[in-house]
């Protein structure tokens, strides 16, 4: 069994539910990004259908640490956004796995905790 110290600056999703995410015991009900290098930011997207290319470019700003994989969370069900959305992450050579959003904040957790540069762009509402 291989033991690791825990990263007491890590951000941790600790409980969710329909409609919410608590990071660290606070709970929130809006859209965020979550970065395992400390950052925490609101996404100003509520709704998969309002999602834009915009939206994907932030995520390239919002960490000091470039991010190797970032986890999308697309709501309560899996979907695919176009891969043009994507283009300003795959032309940094950063990974992107979508997922429905509680799937993302489990694979979340692990990927931080392993110390991986994973930065989690969740749609908490519908």
């Amino acid at each position: 069994m291989k033991l690791h110290a825990d990263k007491p600056d890590l951000h941790t999703i600790t409980a969710y539910g329909d409609g919410w995410i608590a990071i660290n015991g606070q709970r929130h009900a809006q859209s965020l990004i979550l970065a395992s290098s400390g950052g925490l930011l609101p996404w100003a997207c509520e709704r998969f259908e309002d999602l834009e290319p915009a939206h994907f470019e932030q995520l390239l700003t919002c960490s000091p640490v470039k991010p190797e994989l970032v986890v999308f969370g697309s709501g309560p069900r899996l979907r695919f956004v176009r891969p043009d959305m994507l283009q300003s992450l795959i032309n940094q050579r950063i990974g992107v796995e979508t997922m429905d959003t509680l799937a993302a904040c489990r694979t979340y957790n692990i990927l931080a905790g392993e110390g991986r540069r994973v930065l989690a762009a969740l749609l908490i509402g519908t």
